[in-house]
């Protein structure tokens, strides 16, 4: 009997091993063929761009040169006025239309995506005047000193203003590790803000909107401005030691996120603002940007099982998301 299990058993581990084998070149082929038809996918996207960067890169290096010799001598006003006007553009170009919804409820077919449905319909007069002044004050106030200060510590690293413009792929490279930065940065002190002896002095003042809107993204603290707004921002170029035109474009991509992520409207072909919107509507949900901290810290679990998590993806139509995956009835 014995001789028989053994028998039986020495039959069954090669067979075993065998499925075990199978299985992993199976995962191995699949695997190994996604990365082929990524790397595949991503090399002819790069290709593309990079063909339209060639094209037009000899144009931006003659402007870029223009303004050198324009500034020459004095390249830091260069950088002042570039690094506070051209972020700041972006920054009330945008707000300055989202405002015009939020205050008139017109156009009607964009206040059909708003996220809170009800809320800042129109918003509050009094409470969006106050707002604009602080997002103003720390602008004007915070801001702009900490931008000029950048500039020689930027020299320390790598002149900022120096003759040749980023190559495409560096400057890919570069937003990369600017969002990484800015994601753990901006997790960390955003969430030690919510600690109870700093929420209730600092980080309060920008949960006094509920349901945000989009010019609120700088309302904040002075103290919250400098560590959870402005360090997580300006800690990538330092690190990378980039050239003025990264820094612009990336500051100008920041302000427009993040006014993006507080706008309070889920619109078409945008970034999904679900995300942050969540995290003012329950305040101890969802503290980072992209997500990955607080998948790895569990601070979206709840989140997660809400519809608005359904709705956190591209809107690809016109229909809004709070139609076609609409709440779910109120139990009386």
């Amino acid at each position: 009997m014995k001789g028989e299990v053994g028998s039986q058993l020495r039959d069954e581990k090669p067979e075993q091993e065998g499925h075990i084998w199978g299985s992993m070149r199976r995962t191995a082929f699949i695997l190994g063929s996604g990365l082929l038809l990524l790397v595949a996918f991503w090399n002819s996207v790069t290709w593309h761009l990079q063909r339209f960067w060639g094209a037009s890169g000899h144009f931006w290096q003659a402007q870029w040169e223009r303004l050198l010799f324009a500034f020459e001598g004095k390249e830091w006003i260069l950088y002042m006025l570039s690094i506070t006007h051209v972020p700041l553009i972006f920054f009330w170009g945008l707000n300055g239309l989202l405002l015009v919804v939020d205050t008139t409820g017109k156009p009607s077919f964009i206040s059909r995506y708003r996220i809170q449905a009800g809320k800042n319909e129109p918003v509050d007069p009094v409470k969006l005047r106050q707002a604009i002044r602080t997002v103003l004050a720390n602008q004007v106030l915070i801001s702009f000193p900490i931008m000029v200060l950048l500039y020689p510590i930027c020299k320390l690293r790598r002149d900022p203003c120096r003759r040749e413009l980023p190559t495409f792929h560096w400057f890919l490279l570069e937003l990369a590790v600017f969002t990484l930065i800015e994601e753990v940065m901006f997790y960390y002190s955003h969430r030690l803000l919510h600690h109870p002896k700093l929420y209730k002095k600092i980080h309060k003042k920008h949960h006094e909107w509920t349901a945000p809107i989009g010019v609120i993204s700088l309302y904040a603290h002075p103290i919250e401005h400098v560590v959870s707004n402005m360090l997580p921002a300006v800690v990538g170029p330092l690190v990378m030691g980039s050239h003025l035109s990264s820094i612009v474009v990336w500051s100008s991509l920041a302000l427009v996120i993040t006014t993006i992520s507080h706008c309070g409207y889920h619109l078409p072909f945008l970034p999904s603002p679900e995300f942050h919107d969540y995290h003012h509507l329950k305040f101890n949900q969802c503290y980072g940007v992209l997500g990955v901290l607080d998948h790895l810290h569990g601070t979206d679990t709840l989140f997660k099982q809400t519809k608005a998590y359904e709705r956190h993806t591209l809107l690809l139509s016109l229909t809004p998301l709070s139609e076609s995956i609409p709440d779910s009835p109120k139990m009386e």
